[in-house]
């Protein structure tokens, strides 16, 4: 009866336990504005959809390795982009932190809406031309 009672609690015990998948709840779009109306709200803020769509784009699994790969491709094509002055990639999440010419930071998540980044609305013509070089 002992056994059967500390195997029941041992079950009970790793059921309460949360995956360690992140990525998902990180890049999911519930419960927020979409993010085609979020780019229409100015050209920084479409510039910032555009880099998480393609932040999300590139996501080549979960190792550092495939993290700093999914980082790397997202930093380049932000750095194409006219109004982005700085990117800083996260090295634990998968998540950019984007500095502005105007001032303005913003943290930038996957957004995997299934768009490319140019299909964001306001993002300038040619933008991203750079990063596939």
């Amino acid at each position: 009866m002992n056994r059967l009672l500390a195997a029941a609690a041992l079950v009970l015990a790793l059921g309460a336990c949360r995956t360690y998948d992140q990525y998902s709840r990180v890049s999911s779009q519930k419960g927020l504005v979409p993010a085609d109306q979020w780019a229409k709200y100015g050209r920084e803020e479409a510039q910032a959809v555009a880099i998480g769509r393609e932040l999300a784009r590139a996501d080549q699994g979960t190792s550092p390795e495939a993290r700093a790969k999914q980082a790397a491709a997202a930093v380049a094509y932000a750095k194409t982009l006219p109004d982005v002055r700085d990117v800083t990639a996260d090295t634990v999440g998968p998540f950019l932190t984007v500095s502005f010419k105007s001032g303005w930071r913003v943290a930038v998540n996957p957004i995997a809406d299934g768009k490319s980044p140019a299909e964001t609305p306001g993002v300038p013509a040619g933008a991203g031309a750079a990063a596939g070089k």
